[in-house]
């Protein structure tokens, strides 16, 4: 039997789990993240990045987890709400494209054309789709249905309408593409853990998708928060809204 004492790649990455997991109870540390998640966020720290030439507007801890994930997993699909300046897309695309296959299909009620240009244009373009529409309507979530057919492996990334309602409703329509031992990754719960009035938006303190996550596992126990992914970023966009699905 092979142990971690006579094989430094496994011990290498026990070691690594022990200390994540040690995180949990370091208040001292899990405060300074806290401090930097409210200010950076306050400052837009997150629209200082891009990826391969496109405004990603997300914070590099969260596309490590990502990449993380990804590389794992090895998705033949992810679904995307939330376009923006398309960078996410072409970064899911990218890994995709080193792994040899898998496409991304993003969803946004306005792909303004300047950015639909730029998509369009990258050399990853070959492995995105887009469909613009409101992500939760029902006859374009049959659409994405269709594309989703035959795909075995399929992730999830919630993006769009940082709304309780919009994103319990993108939960409900979406979450079920998900395959087991895949994701569904809700970003921007971080707005719960602002300071309340921080955005000048619908969302905020008591509305917004980390209290959608909330709700929504409270009568589905398919999905579990991944807190390791949580104790391992700590400065992250996406509190609890690593959702793993389970079963």
């Amino acid at each position: 039997m092979t142990t971690t004492a006579n094989n430094p790649v496994e011990a290498f990455k026990q070691e690594r789990a022990e200390r994540v997991a040690s995180y949990a109870h370091r208040a001292d540390l899990k405060a300074a993240a806290d401090a930097f998640n409210v200010v950076s966020n306050r400052d837009q720290y997150s629209y200082n990045f891009s990826w391969m030439g496109r405004p990603i507007i997300q914070y590099p801890q969260d596309m490590m987890a990502m990449q993380e994930l990804i590389w794992d997993i090895k998705p033949d699909l992810i679904i995307e709400t939330g376009i923006a300046h398309g960078g996410s897309l072409i970064y899911y695309a990218s890994l995709m494209e080193l792994i040899g296959k898998g496409e991304v299909l993003g969803i946004d009620i306005d792909i303004r054309e300047h950015n639909r240009r730029e998509i369009e244009a990258h050399p990853m373009f070959k492995r995105i789709q887009m469909i613009q529409g409101s992500a939760i309507d029902e006859e374009l979530v049959a659409e994405v249905a269709r594309r989703a057919e035959g795909k075995q492996t399929i992730m999830v990334c919630l993006d769009s309408n940082h709304t309780h309602d919009h994103v319990l409703r993108e939960l409900e329509l979406y979450a079920p593409f998900v395959t087991v031992g895949s994701y569904c990754v809700v970003f921007d719960t971080i707005v719960e853990d602002m300071p309340k009035g921080a955005y000048d938006r619908p969302w905020d303190v008591g509305n917004n998708p980390k209290t959608a996550v909330w709700e929504y596992l409270k009568h589905n126990d398919n999905f579990e928060i991944d807190h390791q992914i949580d104790n391992k970023l700590l400065i992250s966009v996406a509190p609890e809204g690593y959702l793993k699905r389970v079963k």
